[in-house]
This record gives C-alpha cells, sequence and structure tokens, in this order.
C-alpha cells in the first residue's frame, strides 16, 4: 500500500504532506479545490504518468511563487519512492535515495494502479484513443517489455508520417527503415493486448452483471489494425498507394479498437447511459481483478469523484464488488452516498489546497 504522499509545486499544491491507510480513504470537498490533484500525484509517483495528459510538465504548479519543477514522494511498502521533474524535460528518478536511471528499474519497486473516473464514459462513447490508451496503461504496468516498446512505437510512427508527408515523392527506402521499428514493436503490443483483452472479457462480463444487479450480457471484441493474421509487413506493403495518397501510416496498432456489445447490441449506440456508466467501471473493476489474479498483488484504486452519477443500486453493488484488499482513494464533493456502516473509512476536507481531517 502507499502509506505516505508528499508533493511539492505540483498543480495547485505548494507542498503536502499525507499520511494513508489501508482500505477507504475519502477526499471531500467542491470542484477545484486539489482532490483530483492528490490522486493523480498518487498515480505519478507509483506509474510515472499521469491519466489527465500525457505530458509530465503539465503538472508543474501555475501562478505566483510556483517553482521551475515538481517533486513527489512516496512511501510504497518498504520502498521510498522519489519522482522530480523540471519545467526543461529533466527527470530524477530514485528509490529509497538511490538514483534509478531508467524507468523500468524504477517501476520494479512500485505498485499497480487503477484509475477510475466520472470521465471514463468516454471508453465506450468516445473515439478509439481512449481506448488504446486504456489498454497501454494496463499492459504496461504486466508486461515488461510493453512500455519500451511502445515508446519505439510511437517515436517510429511519427518520424514514418514525418517522411510521408515531406516530400512531393517520399523516399521509400528511408520511410521503411521506419517500417522495420513499426513491425517489430508493433508485434509487441498486438501480442499483449490480444492477451490482455481475452483475459479481461470474462472478468468484464461479471462485473457488469455484478454491478448492474441485472442479467446484462457484456463481450468485447479487439480489434487489431495490423492486417489479415496479424501480418503488419505485409498489410503496410498493401496499403502503400492509400499511403502514398493520404500521406499517414494506415496500419498498425495505433489504430486498435475494441468494440463492446450489451445484450448482443453496439453499446456505444444503444445501450442507455446508465449501462454505458456500468460498463465503463465493469472494465475498470475486471483490470483490478486481472492485476491480482496475474500478479497477486492488490492494485492501488484511484476514484474520482464516480459516486454522484450512479443510481443507489449500482454504487452500493461496486463498493461491494472491488477488491477487498486493495487501498482505496476516493474523491467525492458529498458524502450523501455513504453508508453508515464504512465507520472505517478515513475522510479529509479539502478546501483551496488545504486538508483537515473530518
Amino acid at each position: 500500500m502507499l502509506s505516505s504522499l508528499e508533493l511539492n509545486q505540483f498543480r495547485c499544491f505548494e507542498s503536502l504532506r499525507l499520511d494513508l491507510q489501508p482500505g477507504l480513504t475519502i477526499f471531500v470537498g467542491n470542484n477545484a479545490q486539489g482532490k483530483t490533484s492528490i490522486l493523480e500525484a498518487a498515480c505519478a509517483v507509483l506509474r510515472l504518468q499521469s491519466p489527465r495528459t500525457s505530458t509530465l510538465g503539465d503538472l508543474i504548479r501555475m501562478g505566483p511563487g510556483a517553482g521551475k519543477g515538481f517533486s513527489v514522494r512516496g512511501q510504497y511498502g518498504d520502498c521510498e519512492l522519489s519522482l522530480r521533474h523540471t519545467a526543461k524535460g529533466g527527470r530524477k528518478l530514485a528509490v529509497d535515495g538511490e538514483n534509478q536511471g531508467r524507468s523500468s528499474a524504477y517501476l520494479r519497486y512500485s505498485g499497480l494502479v487503477v484509475w477510475i473516473a466520472s470521465d471514463d464514459l468516454a471508453l465506450v462513447k468516445g473515439g478509439g484513443s481512449t481506448r488504446r490508451r486504456y489498454l497501454d496503461f494496463m499492459a504496461s504496468q504486466l508486461f515488461p517489455l510493453y512500455r519500451p516498446a511502445l515508446k519505439a512505437y510511437d517515436r517510429a510512427l511519427r518520424s514514418r508520417n514525418f517522411l510521408l508527408k515531406r516530400d512531393a515523392s517520399p523516399n521509400w527506402a528511408q520511410i521503411d527503415a521506419y517500417t522495420k521499428i513499426l513491425i517489430e514493436n508493433g508485434g509487441v503490443l498486438t501480442r499483449h493486448r490480444s492477451e490482455l483483452v481475452a483475459a479481461l472479457a470474462p472478468l468484464a462480463a461479471a462485473s457488469q452483471k455484478q454491478i448492474s444487479g441485472q442479467d446484462e450480457s457484456l463481450s468485447i471484441e479487439y480489434q487489431a489494425a495490423s492486417g489479415t493474421g496479424d501480418d503488419l509487413a505485409a498489410e503496410l506493403l498493401r496499403r502503400r498507394p492509400d499511403e502514398l495518397r493520404r500521406r499517414q501510416t494506415l496500419a498498425g496498432p495505433h489504430r486498435d479498437d475494441l468494440t463492446f456489445m450489451v445484450n448482443d447490441m453496439p453499446a456505444a449506440k444503444f445501450a442507455s447511459e446508465g449501462q454505458q456508466r456500468t460498463l465503463a467501471l465493469a472494465l475498470k473493476l475486471a483490470q483490478s481483478h486481472l492485476f491480482i489474479g496475474k500478479t497477486a498483488r492488490p492494485p492501488v484504486l484511484l476514484i474520482d469523484d464516480v459516486f454522484g452519477e450512479l443510481d443507489p443500486d449500482r454504487r452500493n453493488a461496486l463498493m461491494e464488488a472491488w477488491p477487498e484488499d486493495s487501498q482505496k482513494l476516493v474523491t467525492t464533493t458529498h458524502l450523501d452516498w455513504l453508508d453508515s456502516s464504512r465507520v472505517d473509512a478515513r475522510i479529509w476536507k479539502v478546501d483551496s489546497a488545504q486538508l483537515r481531517q473530518a
């Protein structure tokens, strides 16, 4: 578990030192007071990324007296984790005061994270990029080779697209140097995503029924965009005339997607908003159980303002369904939903980036 969290020049916080407990911790307050930033800091120190932005520099505190970088420190189990990031893009990682040169070395000492938020509805209704980020965040925590393969793939994709657009007559010899990198690393991504979805699907289907309290069927299909038989090399060669016309890479994991069917109907078009919200929660709940099944380690659940969107039955079902051994950090604007029997919850009131225990 994450037993302490220390922030400096992070988002709206000049500084904050917070001791955390196992089980349920709730941060309550009005919007824009700093509640979500606490969860975001926990995610940053545990996973070196934020679910709200792709750039760590966005986490640096702005305004009067702001610094030129931020730091987050957390005690996870027996290890003290430290992340420092400067406005110029410099990053320092340390475990128990010892510098770690690579993310992979740092993350060996860290924990697993599931981020659950009210805007998860975009997993169902939004574009494919949201669903790919969901897969990437999950897979990078389970498969050591996934994160470096994703970074290498993204770099090669940007370079390949640049070359496709740069010249009136593209230099295919140069382009194919990056094509080779796409193929090598794209295979890693596709293989792990496929494995992940196969394991996730039955867990999500069970979670859908559990949270909804109804016999709702849920099926998930992984749509790989690497061609027949996942042969990305052959697919890119086949799509070359189209790429010449459109000047972009038209096949590969950057175009993968997921489709969701509720009661055999496309969820994005035909499911009610309640069913769609349940589906989004079912995906995150399934992720939690998948992590436990594959690693025997309960993840930290970071739950950002979801209870106000749920009816009492679904809300209670969710609270009963999440892994008992997981630490849960929850934000909310009010406590009307909280069952009075949950007296073990620690509650913090958040106001203008200041915390006091309720």
